[in-house]
């Protein structure tokens, strides 16, 4: 990624943000390759905050056809019917991201993410799969561990007004200034198979209630044969059942994952556009952290909830059992 230097053009139109981070970093963004699978609202923000930070591509799958549901929270399809009719929502979203950024080469890859080979995952430096199935991110993921480069890994999944984001760099080194010197830092991420696998029973009870109900809500979606939000109050009885059997398994209380968290993550199918907002502009934080090498980066889980405003980062390991 480091590859030739900025161009006139690319110095004056990122002036200030070089500003902040500097030449080098914003060197590595705009060489850095981007690709973005699931466009909803919070992947919307994403991508839109990536576009202007400047980096070189980013390619996007979604075959979905849009509907009136994709209008809630997702800016980058226009209201019009006659402007998005009988188009995808990647190719939709490509047109709206040209427009915040012509110096960005975004475009639109067609098919199924999880069918791809190993090999295609091996020119992008960022994969990030919004709303993706269980199924589909553990194979990504595993994909992306097999390449002789490393390639960020990232996860983004929003139901009602709650967020979560999993980060996956493998062995990452990064400086951060400790006063006023630069230290040299190196962190070993888990896989998203190994993050989800952790027993329950070690993991710290002030650890965030979502960790947990958004296994059980993954669970249901994979043994119902479920795609993402197709789900209702009327299934709140097969999840509450599946609750109960992954805490027995895990030998912790019920308690463990309140009942009324997972009624709101099964009833909540639209997305909560502020907390889309958020939880997207924390995944645009942290991609360019990734990508320039600038900053410590979050480790391995965050969580947002907007009835309580808080975001939270969780570090979920198998250190728990060690």
């Amino acid at each position: 990624m480091d590859g030739e230097e900025l161009t006139e053009q690319e110095t004056a139109l990122y002036d200030r943000q070089i500003r902040v981070w500097g030449a080098n970093a914003q060197r590595r963004l705009t060489k850095s390759h981007i690709l973005v699978s699931g466009i909803k609202g919070t992947v919307a923000e994403f991508c839109k905050n990536i576009v202007l930070a400047g980096v070189g591509s980013v390619t996007l799958m979604d075959d979905s056809l849009v509907t009136e549901e994709s209008l809630n929270a997702n800016f980058l399809i226009p209201p019009d019917e006659n402007a998005y009719k009988g188009k995808t929502v990647a190719e939709i979203c490509c047109d709206s991201l040209k427009d915040f950024n012509p110096m960005v080469l975004v475009s639109v890859e067609k098919g199924d993410l999880s069918a791809r080979s190993t090999e295609f995952f091996e020119k992008f430096d960022v994969v990030v799969i919004g709303y993706g199935s269980l199924a589909t991110k553990k194979a990504v993921n595993e994909k992306c561990r097999k390449l002789s480069k490393r390639v960020a890994f990232y996860t983004v999944d929003c139901r009602d007004s709650c967020g979560e984001i999993f980060v996956d760099l493998q062995d990452y080194k990064y400086t951060k200034k400790k006063l006023e010197e630069k230290v040299e830092c190196e962190l070993n991420f888990p896989s998203f198979q190994e993050a989800v696998s952790v027993p329950w029973k070690p993991i710290p009870r002030r650890t965030a209630k979502l960790y947990f109900a958004m296994r059980v809500i993954e669970v249901f979606e994979e043994n119902e044969g479920r795609k993402h939000g197709e789900c209702s109050l009327l299934d709140l009885p097969t999840v509450l059942e599946i609750k109960k059997k992954l805490c027995e398994a895990n030998s912790v209380s019920e308690s463990h994952v309140p009942d009324s968290l997972l009624e709101r993550l099964i009833t909540g199918t639209i997305e909560f556009p502020p907390a889309c907002a958020i939880v997207g502009g924390i995944l645009a934080q942290e991609v360019i952290k990734a990508v320039s090498g600038k900053g410590e980066p979050l480790k391995n889980f965050f969580y947002y909830d907007a009835q309580d405003g808080k975001g939270v980062m969780e570090d979920i390991s198998n250190s728990f059992t060690s």
